[in-house]
């Protein structure tokens, strides 16, 4: 029997169609072919990308040449970029300057890894320049909000298959936060609690749609899942804001991150998928109604004309089956090259 399941933070609807069930090797995946060669994220091209804003990088070695592990560069076609703001109309169309920060963090010198595949050492400075460049963009003058955001895939998004993810700053609370915003404040009002602190001491308590679990962190498919194999990773420690997360905790989420994504990649072909981080806005670091995590979004069903006309989405795969098959997944610890990589650029 299909079930309409509520999100209870946000308050969507959405139809899990269990008639329409669909297994791992139901979802027709056509691997990309991969170019490879040499692009302008690759070491040695890096006078063909914007000016280097920061990088991990070997002792001695200079700004925009080789010996660098994890750089940051700004977007060659901002979204938004930093200016004067100018005037703004307030007529029956309201317009406003695009202000605000567009930058490309590429993940590894190497053209073919990909975020489950790099070392943990890799990973985890990965991770910490998500951090560093978080807290650094955030601090910056009428910047609200900061999103960071993975696109893996051609039908993800991903222009480059070169490892990267990219940040994206804006002036004002976007919708999707400023309604889970909204919902957690309502909920925490009603019960003194964090509702997603809650949602975790329950998926923990209820087991059946975690996928893995770390001291620090949990990944699970969420009980409204719009899409087959989302899933969830969040701390287990209430903190609001991504920019808080500390050095203990930094290695657990390198691990679950990795676990989760091998899991997921190794189940379903190496789907294209978006990764996108969910953080309090300016403001509203040590808000005690609302919880960072990372949410994982496999595409791997279209959305139609349904979706579109209604809001709400059908998810074919229950989530429920969705973690069983993810938690049940081995995972391969290949790391061979990124291993050999490392080695080399250290």
């Amino acid at each position: 029997m299909p079930e309409l399941r509520q999100e209870p933070i946000t308050k969507k609807w959405v139809i899990i169609a269990t008639e329409r069930s669909k297994r791992p090797s139901d979802f027709p995946v056509r691997p990309e072919k991969r170019k490879g060669g040499s692009c302008p994220f690759c070491v040695g091209n890096e006078s063909k990308t914007p000016p280097e804003i920061t990088a991990y990088r070997k002792e001695g070695t200079q700004t925009d040449s080789p010996g660098w592990w994890v750089r940051v560069v700004p977007n060659l076609f901002p979204a938004l970029k930093s200016g004067e703001e100018g005037p703004q109309n307030q007529n029956f169309y309201v317009t406003r300057p695009g202000l605000g920060a567009h930058e490309v963090l590429i993940e590894s010198p190497d053209h073919n890894s990909t975020l489950e595949e790099h070392s943990l050492d890799q990973a985890r400075d990965i991770f910490q320049m998500w951090v560093d460049r978080y807290r650094a963009v955030m601090e910056q003058e009428d910047i609200k909000y900061v999103q960071i955001f993975k696109n893996e895939g051609s039908i993800a998004g991903a222009s480059l298959e070169h490892p990267h993810s990219q940040l994206i700053a804006t002036p004002l609370v976007p919708p999707f936060i400023a309604e889970e915003l909204k919902g957690a404040k309502e909920y925490h009002t009603e019960q003194g609690h964090c509702i997603y602190c809650d949602m975790i001491a329950h998926e923990i308590e209820e087991g059946e749609r975690v996928v893995a679990e770390k001291q620090d962190f949990i990944s699970f498919c969420p009980y409204a899942s719009r899409f087959p194999f989302e899933t969830w990773i969040m701390p287990k420690r209430h903190q609001a804001s991504f920019g808080s997360l500390d050095s203990g905790q930094l290695q657990s989420l390198t691990e679950i991150v990795q676990e989760t994504m091998q899991k997921i990649t190794g189940s379903l072909n190496n789907p294209p998928y978006n990764m996108v981080l969910h953080s309090a806005p300016s403001g509203e670091d040590d808000a005690p109604y609302y919880h960072w995590h990372l949410e994982v979004l496999p595409r791997l069903t279209i959305v139609a004309g349904f979706e579109w006309g209604t809001g709400i989405i059908i998810n074919p795969t229950p989530p429920e089956s969705a973690a069983k098959y993810l938690r049940e997944t081995s995972v391969q610890n290949n790391r061979a090259k990124e291993e050999l990589v490392w080695q080399q650029i250290h």
